[in-house]
């Protein structure tokens, strides 16, 4: 029986710490195990972030090893090599896919029950592979997928249009990577057609803006690891978002890497769509409409997937 108040990262590199931080200010936990390859690490890790528990709620911070994952309840794997300057996430590939080959079978050993959320990049081919090494339900095996893309699109959109970015509803899907494409179709803001909303605003030149956006949206990562080296404060809040999901269960839609089997006229691969998370996990991928272009767009990204996946061997 896992306890879901127990949580535990696995990588204490600038995502993992970050998110650490993240989910000790959220309160969701009773107890987080930290663990590293460099134990020492970890062990600084927690102590730092357990000498702020004066000011946040009771918890339980540990350095630990995986036989401390027994009874956790969701697992968060943000181990991995870091994407350095100039190189994409598919570049990392390789590394840390044999990185994972170490992880997956210690967590296995210890906990079966588990949620399992990846963090780590290129995050949709890990989440694949840590499916397929698990052997885990695919609804308890989650990546980060377009969690944060999605929300630089909401944030840009409501710096653009000058309205809150939580009133702006609209979704990157596909790769987190250099194919994702935004669903411009169905944007919206509170309801209002965004290129009604546009208008409203003052702007017309819908498609030159939406792409300016679109590529200010898939750039970003390269231009914040060439001004400070690494991403993660970002990513630290949608893995504290994604957690709140489960263990509220509150059936909220978050386009998680989700296991797309017949979604979107496609098969057996891992990517950012719009999901239904509750406690169980993952409860329904949803098959939000698309346009013709938007269609390909998606088709396209999924075969960029796919080429990958076929070069690794599980």
């Amino acid at each position: 029986m896992v306890n879901m108040q127990k949580c535990a990262m696995i990588g204490c590199g600038f995502v993992g710490a970050s998110s650490a931080f993240s989910l000790v200010e959220s309160g969701l936990f009773t107890d987080l195990v930290l663990i590293d390859a460099n134990h020492d690490k970890a062990e600084g890790e927690a102590m730092d972030l357990s000498h702020g528990l004066a000011f946040t709620q009771p918890m339980e911070i540990i350095a630990g090893d995986y036989a401390d994952l027994k009874d956790c309840g969701i697992i968060i794997i943000s181990a991995g090599a870091g994407q350095k300057p100039g190189e994409t996430r598919m570049d990392l590939v390789h590394k840390n896919v044999a990185i994972f080959k170490q992880i997956i079978p210690q967590i296995v050993k210890y906990n079966q029950e588990a949620i399992l959320l990846v963090v780590a990049n290129p995050v949709d081919i890990l989440t694949w592979v840590t499916w397929k090494l698990s052997g885990f339900p695919a609804e308890r095996v989650i990546g980060s997928g377009t969690v944060l893309d999605t929300a630089r699109l909401k944030y840009l959109l409501g710096r653009h249009l000058d309205v809150d970015p939580r009133s702006v509803h609209a979704f990157i899907v596909g790769e987190h990577g250099d194919s994702e494409l935004a669903v411009w179709s169905s944007a919206n803001v509170s309801g209002v057609p965004l290129t009604e909303f546009c208008e409203l605003r003052g702007y017309e030149e819908h498609g030159r803006n939406r792409q300016l956006l679109y590529e200010e949206v898939k750039n970003s990562a390269y231009r914040i690891i060439e001004k400070k080296g690494a991403t993660y404060y970002g990513i630290a809040l949608s893995v504290r978002r994604i957690c709140e999901c489960i263990v509220r269960d509150e059936h909220s839609i978050l386009s998680v890497s989700s296991l797309i089997q017949g979604h979107f006229g496609l098969t057996d691969l891992c990517m950012g769509v719009p999901t239904i998370l509750g406690s169980k996990g993952v409860e329904r991928v949803l098959d939000i409409g698309l346009n013709q272009e938007e269609q390909a767009e998606l088709e396209r990204s999924a075969t960029a997937l796919k080429q990958v996946l076929q070069e690794i061997q599980l």
